[in-house]
């Protein structure tokens, strides 16, 4: 059992995609950043990790569904109580449309408090002569193209944590404190999208459940379970140093957990079984997801599944996978029987965002909103053709009116996309888009 951090992490495994900080690993600005870190209280606990891990195992066993949501990469400037309420209240509509629709429960995840780092295909950008490093993320450097913005500076990853503790303490406020009442599900639409055909679907369905909640109160049921709910935070772990300064030995068990979020996942790009970060995921207790592209193969899955959960614990380990929409119906179907022939039980969640990026004419990275819900589509074809669960879904959003992808109700245009693209990195959906795909989730989920 371990009890000390000290020899917890393989030494000498190469970390992918990793900052270069000034001085490097072991200069002087990286371990100050650390010994900070070091000396910060835990943002979220190992028992809230725990819950999470049993809940997951529910959503692999088909009692449940797994929502994830939020920004692309957060950034500091965008951590305000607006923006963050805004976040909230989109995931929950999500989530109740999910639920009413299903009659399942569904877990709430946030993008958030965390998703400030970026894997990136290039070390450098280059704007006419000048070349600089690429933006990795508020948590490494800055969007703004000169030379001191782009110089990876390890006090960010302190920032991150003070940003990352005031987003999850408002979180808790509103999650806990009255805001995410079931009671208040008309409530969490006001100033959003009335005027439009998916809102009014929306209100038809809080005027149902709220005409359900009166019944039940009426006949003496009112249970707090209405009340509050669990919304976990999940971001990927791809900085070493910071992921390593916030894990921690957690008393009950003396055990360790990175208690930087509740669930942390590895990307594509780091996922090397013989790398730094495998070995980091599969030594802290934390749920843990991996995202698994078209190339991912049924050797891959199950090596992965060896590294990362040889206990076969339950809830333990999630497949995230970012096929692209013309590629799942092809791709997916292998893996997944692959893996259910193992005896392996992993929970199944669609990212289908990654896969379906491209730029447009007017040079703005986007995604076509009939993509996003093809791939979703395909991800569930393919789970109902070999009787498994469809087990939950992995979404870029943001609870703001932006124009970053194509589609959707409000049919934006490529014109459009200058309006409003706030994204610092990939596109997102905006809030109408987001409820709407939870209505059209919602159906395949009831049909599954």
């Amino acid at each position: 059992m371990m009890n000390s951090l000290d020899t917890l992490f393989t030494p000498g495994l190469v970390a992918a995609q990793q900052p270069q900080w000034p001085g490097g690993v072991d200069g002087a600005p990286v371990k100050s950043a650390v010994a900070q870190l070091k000396s910060f209280p835990p943002l979220v606990f190992a028992g809230e990790c725990d819950d999470l891990k049993a809940k997951i195992a529910e959503a692999a066993a088909g009692r449940a569904f797994w929502l994830q949501g939020g920004d692309c990469a957060e950034t500091f400037a965008a951590a305000t109580a607006d923006s963050i309420r805004n976040r909230i209240k989109t995931i929950l509509q999500m989530a109740a449309v999910l639920q009413y629709y299903s009659s399942l429960p569904v877990v709430k995840v946030g993008r958030m408090a965390g998703q400030f780092a970026k894997p990136r295909s290039n070390d450098f950008e280059t704007r006419g002569d000048v070349t600089l490093p690429a933006y990795r993320g508020d948590a490494v450097n800055d969007l703004e193209f000169n030379e001191a913005s782009r110089t990876p500076d390890p006090d960010r990853m302190v920032r991150v944590y003070n940003t990352s503790a005031a987003t999850l303490n408002l979180v808790r406020a509103f999650t806990q404190g009255g805001f995410a009442d079931l009671r208040q599900v008309h409530e969490w639409n006001k100033g959003f999208i009335r005027d439009s055909s998916v809102g009014d679907r929306y209100e038809q369905m809080a005027r149902e459940i709220g005409r359900a909640l009166d019944f039940m109160k009426s006949a003496g049921v009112d249970p707090d379970s209405f009340k509050s709910v669990d919304f976990y935070s999940s971001h990927e772990a791809l900085i070493m140093e910071y992921e390593k300064a916030l894990t921690r030995i957690d008393s009950r068990t003396q055990l360790p957990y990175d208690v930087s979020a509740h669930f942390l996942w590895i990307g594509e790009r780091t996922r090397q079984l013989d790398g730094a970060h495998i070995d980091f995921a599969a030594k802290v207790r934390n749920p843990i997801g991996v995202k698994l592209g078209p190339k991912s193969t049924v050797d891959d899955a199950l090596a992965l599944i060896d590294r990362l959960d040889p206990n076969r614990e339950p809830g333990r380990l999630t497949f995230i996978t970012r096929m692209g929409a013309g590629k799942i119906r092809e791709a997916l179907p292998a893996l997944v029987d692959g893996v259910t022939k193992s005896g392996a039980q992993v929970l199944w969640v669609c990212d289908p965002m990654h896969g379906n990026t491209f730029e447009a004419a007017t040079g703005y990275k986007t995604r076509r909103f009939d993509d996003v819900m093809d791939e979703v589509k395909g991800f569930f074809e393919v789970h109902k053709s070999l009787g498994t669960h469809p087990g939950g879904i992995h979404i870029e959003l943001t609870g703001d009116d932006v124009t970053e992808c194509l589609g959707g109700g409000e049919q934006i245009s490529e014109t459009d996309l200058a309006t409003r693209y706030e994204s610092a990195c990939d596109p997102r959906l905006n809030h109408s888009q987001s409820l709407e795909l939870a209505f059209l989730v919602a159906e395949m989920l009831r049909d599954r």
